[in-house]
């Protein structure tokens, strides 16, 4: 039975202050496996002085000494991977394999951004001035449930090469990821203050993160209506914000692709982490001329996806993180069959042989306007639209034609029809015939996803300010 009632300040473990005590439930299990002491608004001012204190230190040490740190912490997550994987599986019921993946990815963050470190050059000559990249000070680095350790680690991997201390604040929903991220990041022996960890309510400790004027950077993970609200309250303290917001991508299948190869990974990009990702692909666009052939690919490709125990490597899709998100995706499922879209796959309920649990089938509708709620919003479950179109224009139309724009896929063999796709997308991110990004290269998203850009150089510059210098 776990329990978590520390926060991570000033370097060390520390009782919060803080007298909210929530259970923890596995999704997969329905069963409570420990309790959670949340931290308080007296508990984020401890982490945020804490980090004051340690950023006049950070800043002024070298290239050199920044790339040893980023090569500890990257050790230190590495050797705790599995760890860190199995947390999340127990949490959120994330699968086996995606799991693996973000325990790993979460370790290379480190060293990509002691790669960059090595090349980048923090004085830059431009015309007769001299301009300066400077950190820009502490860091509010705010992480979704959803992936805690690779969200964390590209976070903290930009803002320590760049200069600037941090305060982390993963969701309230989830300790226990955090616990054993937590220690792991500890093994690598930082100065005191570099980074401070704690979890609490967005109303308190989100709250004070945004409104205190010793945090000079947000940079945030999740929701819109929740970075909206960041952005609100950093006005005041004119605090740089950086936020990665909610998606609704378009999966463009042109008509030449080949569905032996697309419809597996449309699928996979539609049902990745159990369809709770910004970056699925929620609405597939296909032309209506091979719609009943497309139909027919997923129907018999949804059939072979193995849902139910998270922990086994075959599982494909696990449970949803908590009942109030099951009952929420059912609730989109019921209003898809009630706004007269066709279900070919799914429906409501728990798959077949699943008694217990969160686990939502997954469900694909054809027939799907684009006036229908579950083509609209961000469902966050295991939940497909297919939607046919009748010409090029019209699907890049329909493509764009949502309040969001963080990533899109297209599907074809047709490399110069792809090129001429891709720049007529209005998202942050363009993948073509693959699910899976490149982390060295700007993310983030456009309209409603987002404003400004992680990973690699974009993510490090995020961090930083310009100061010009003229000398006569």
């Amino acid at each position: 039975m776990w329990n978590v009632d520390q926060a991570y300040i000033d370097g060390a473990f520390a009782q919060v202050h803080g007298t909210e005590r929530v259970p923890v439930i596995n999704p997969a299990s329905e069963q409570i496996i420990g309790h959670v002491t949340l931290a308080n608004r007296a508990d984020a001012t401890r982490a945020i002085e804490a980090a004051m204190r340690a950023q006049g230190t950070l800043a002024s040490f070298s290239k050199a000494q920044r790339i040893e740190m980023l090569n500890a912490l990257q050790q230190a997550v590495l050797s705790n991977s599995d760890q860190i994987r199995d947390s999340a599986i127990e949490e959120y019921g994330g699968v086996f394999a995606r799991t693996q993946w973000v325990s790993q990815y979460a370790a290379q963050c480190f060293e990509n951004s002691a790669r960059l470190l090595e090349r980048y050059e923090f004085v830059k000559k431009i015309g007769d001035a001299s301009v300066i990249m400077e950190p820009i000070g502490v860091a509010a680095l705010i992480a979704p449930w959803n992936s805690v350790a690779g969200t964390v680690c590209s976070k903290l991997a930009s803002a320590i090469a760049a200069g600037c201390t941090s305060v982390i604040k993963p969701s309230e929903l989830s300790p226990l990821q955090t616990q054993v991220l937590a220690n792991a990041l500890h093994q690598a022996g930082l100065p005191s203050g570099v980074y401070n960890i704690l979890l609490g309510r967005g109303h308190e400790v989100g709250d004070e993160l945004t409104r205190h004027p010793g945090i000079s950077k947000i940079s945030f993970t999740g929701s819109t209506s929740t970075g909206k609200n960041i952005a609100r309250a950093s006005v005041d303290t004119m605090k740089r914000v950086s936020l990665a917001l909610s998606g609704k991508s378009a999966m463009v299948l042109l008509a030449d692709a080949d569905l032996a190869t697309a419809i597996p990974l449309a699928l996979n990009a539609a049902f990745m982490n159990n369809g709770q990702a910004c970056v699925a692909g929620s609405r597939l666009l296909v032309p209506r001329a091979r719609l009943d052939e497309v139909v027919r690919c997923v129907q018999a490709c949804v059939k072979t996806m193995r849902v139910g125990d998270p922990r086994n490597p075959a599982t494909v899709i696990g449970p949803a993180v908590s009942l109030v998100h099951y009952e929420r995706v059912q609730g989109f499922i019921r209003r898809g069959l009630e706004q007269g879209a066709t279900l070919v796959a799914g429906g409501e309920g728990r798959p077949e042989g699943l008694k217990r649990g969160y686990f939502v089938r997954p469900t694909v509708f054809a027939n799907v306007s684009e006036d229908m709620d579950i083509a609209r919003e961000e469902i966050f479950g295991p939940v497909l639209c297919i939607m046919a179109y009748d010409s090029l224009d019209q699907a890049i139309a329909m493509a764009n034609r949502s309040d969001y724009g963080l990533q899109a896929y297209v599907f074809s063999n047709d490399l110069d029809m792809v090129q001429q796709v891709a720049s007529r997308l209005e998202v942050g991110t363009v993948l073509v015939n693959r699910c899976t990004t490149e982390l060295l290269a700007p993310f983030g998203g456009r309209k409603q996803s987002g404003v400004g850009r992680e990973f690699g150089l974009s993510g490090m510059e995020s961090f930083l300010e310009p100061k010009t210098v003229l000398a006569s």
